[in-house]
């Protein structure tokens, strides 16, 4: 069988066709799907992307889903992941009202999961407000966060939590080697002279353009709609571990060792019957 991996990330598997913007494993494709999928019309037998779509605006994301309609095969299964804005909502009124009635921990419940529904669609910096969130000494609410965004958080956080220890006893030399020669800096600075008061517009304007933004959000009517609406048919949601596809669980590409790596998502399949 032929799999094809769409903005893959970190989370790939050899046996799948792997495509994402930066490659930095031989595994990976580098290639801007904006452009379209570089592939032969009915070329694969499975089409999958995990917290892809979100990126694209609405009119890009029909026209990207009928790219994957393209590649497959007839009889062939799309399998998508996407923040679940249901989920979000709903759990953001029941955080909502505990916070409200000042229930013990609720507060920082309530902050997270704002964060969750606003902060990747208006943040002007790579990792926003729920990097930041992510990161801070203290993660009170620590299992309300990895239930929402599982074993991806809990590294995050392993990942800050060791650089933090490692920065205590980084080597002064090689801080000052960093600081004289780092080009980007210079190239930065160059830029900010060049442009004056407009280089905040310039930062902001190649951030927000870079990739990172969630320009829209799916539930399952919604997601189920524009699969239909795109050539798809029978869209049916899924759990993390479901799949139409029997060896969905062997290439653990949404679970490791039974742990979700985005448990605050909405899954769903569909198929390219002719």
């Amino acid at each position: 069988m032929k799999l094809l991996n769409l903005g893959c990330g970190n989370r790939y598997h050899k046996s799948w066709t792997n495509i994402d913007f930066y490659s930095a494993n031989e595994s990976v494709l580098s290639h801007d799907l904006t452009q379209g999928i570089p592939f032969d019309n009915d070329t694969f037998d499975v089409v999958y992307h995990s917290h892809v779509l979100e990126h694209f605006s609405k009119t890009g994301a029909a026209a990207f889903l009928k790219e994957c309609f393209r590649v497959l095969k007839p009889n062939g299964i799309i399998r998508i992941a996407v923040p679940d804005l249901e989920s979000i909502a709903r759990i953001y009124l029941q955080q909502l009202e505990s916070a409200y009635n000042r229930e013990a921990g609720a507060e920082a419940n309530y902050d997270w999961i704002v964060l969750e529904m606003y902060d990747q669609t208006v943040r002007n910096r790579r990792g926003g407000d729920m990097a930041d969130y992510i990161f801070q000494g203290n993660l009170a609410n620590e299992s309300f966060v990895y239930a929402r965004h599982g074993l991806e958080a809990k590294n995050l956080r392993k990942e800050f939590l060791n650089a933090k220890d490692q920065n205590k006893h980084q080597n002064t030399t090689d801080s000052l080697y960093n600081r004289v020669f780092n080009f980007g800096a210079y190239k930065r600075k160059l830029i900010k002279l060049l442009l004056g008061k407009e280089y905040i517009s310039y930062e902001i304007g190649k951030f927000r353009m870079s990739g990172e933004i969630h320009q829209w959000m799916y539930d399952r009517f919604s997601l189920s709609r524009l699969l239909l609406q795109t050539g798809f048919k029978n869209p049916v949601k899924m759990t993390a571990f479901s799949s139409s596809f029997p060896e969905w669980n062997t290439f653990e590409l949404e679970s490791k060792e039974g742990e979700i790596f985005k448990p605050d998502s909405l899954y769903m399949e569909a198929f390219k019957i002719n």
